[in-house]
């Protein structure tokens, strides 16, 4: 399928890895719903089972629609392949799982999403997987961990909740050293905003539910790399059936299509919304890597194109008042995820990282009063007018 390498991100978004069917003129990839598709010969299936032949078989293991999205999210992050899964979290697991095995050992920083935390601190050691986890800039810490079974780097930027910087230049110049490949969470970045395979990543994983589909309305994940290592992440795919169905796919791949401007409205609602915040009485800290103030900023500035929608902010109060104030919003919505067209807005402790324990929150920087925004792409000057009014009723 076509690449247009020169062109814009919006150019990008609509036409690469678009599957154009000459034969019967359809703009939008049709919904394959077939689960099974018949061979012409034994031979050619063989082909196909060996993985040398790329065709349709089993829904399980590929799907038309399927396969025009991940071409596009392959196309846009600058990789050989993708993969496309029925959840985030699938294809963390899965990634994990593929280049991990009993005896081995993978090294991740420790600020993640939280059901990635929790599959790498409480279900892989119950595997015999080896987990060390380092702080999310600092190289020494992260070379010195790595051993001699040490078999993935495992890191996300921006973080959540608190939207830390993690250097992509550094930690691919570690694994290159030791000779591990290097995966990364960019979901909160998108494709538009940064891409890691530029800076030597071998793997990036995304929550297509966010950015990529854009609208709340799917659930999805996906894995980009080099097709030789994307070999053992296909068969782990099939075999834990985690493939994202057809219809997903094809609202996934709508979504992209139009993932270019919205990525402009989110980042411009964040820096702006990140500005009103740090100036605010009844805010403590804003963490929003768009700010000249936060620690990763001089590195965002050279890894990112836009600091995205999402802007976490500690309030002057008590858990019990920030609770009372994301109540009282009135055009945010009280809902997990990001990357949608609408504002939706969580309080991290009591919900995406409730199953850490206190001190691991604490380690992570999750206060019980910090609040998370995933701004939508409503006009700013009405999400601040809804901000205020709320900030105003928390007493002082």
């Amino acid at each position: 399928m076509p690449r247009h390498e020169t062109a814009g991100p919006s150019t990008r978004s609509v036409h690469d890895g678009a599957s154009r069917d000459a034969e019967r003129g359809t703009i939008a990839t049709p919904i394959h719903l077939g689960s099974t598709y018949f061979a012409r010969n034994t031979h050619e299936l063989t082909e196909y089972l060996e993985g040398r032949r790329a065709a349709n078989f089993y829904s399980r293991y590929s799907n038309p629609s399927v396969e025009a999205v991940e071409e596009k999210i392959a196309a846009l992050e600058g990789a050989e392949q993708g993969l496309c899964f029925g959840s985030g979290m699938a294809a963390i697991a899965s990634l994990l799982l593929s280049q991990l095995a009993h005896g081995d050992h993978v090294v991740a920083t420790r600020n993640l999403y939280g059901g990635a935390f929790e599959f790498l601190e409480h279900l892989l050691p119950r595997w015999g997987v080896g987990v060390t986890l380092v702080a999310p800039n600092d190289p020494k810490a992260l070379e010195r961990a790595i051993g001699p079974r040490t078999r993935l780097i495992y890191t996300e930027t921006p973080t959540n909740p608190t939207l830390g910087i993690v250097d992509l230049d550094a930690v691919a110049a570690v694994a290159r050293r030791h000779g591990v490949p290097c995966a990364v969470d960019s979901t909160f970045a998108s494709p538009v905003n940064q891409r890691p395979v530029g800076f030597g990543f071998d793997f990036v994983l995304h929550s297509a539910t966010k950015y990529l589909g854009g609208h709340c309305d799917l659930v999805g994940g996906a894995v980009v790399g080099p097709r030789d290592r994307m070999r053992d992440v296909w068969n782990h795919r099939k075999l834990l059936g985690g493939i994202l169905d057809p219809h997903a796919a094809y609202l996934t791949e709508r979504g992209l299509k139009t993932l270019a401007i919205r990525m402009e409205r989110h980042n411009r609602n964040g820096l702006e919304i990140a500005r009103h915040l740090a100036d605010h009485p009844r805010v403590k800290r804003v963490y929003y890597p768009g700010l000249p103030s936060h620690p990763g900023h001089e590195i965002a500035k050279r890894q990112m194109a836009g600091y995205g929608g999402v802007l976490s902010f500690e309030l002057d109060a008590t858990g019990e008042e920030a609770a009372r104030f994301v109540e009282r919003l009135e055009i945010a919505y009280l809902a997990p995820s990001l990357g949608g067209v609408e504002t939706l807005v969580t309080q991290p402790a009591v919900t995406s990282h409730r199953y850490l324990t206190k001190q691991e929150r604490a380690d992570q920087g999750i206060s019980d009063s910090l609040v998370r925004f995933a701004l939508g792409i409503e006009d700013a000057a009405d999400l601040i007018r809804d901000i205020d009014r709320a900030l105003d009723t928390i007493p002082t």
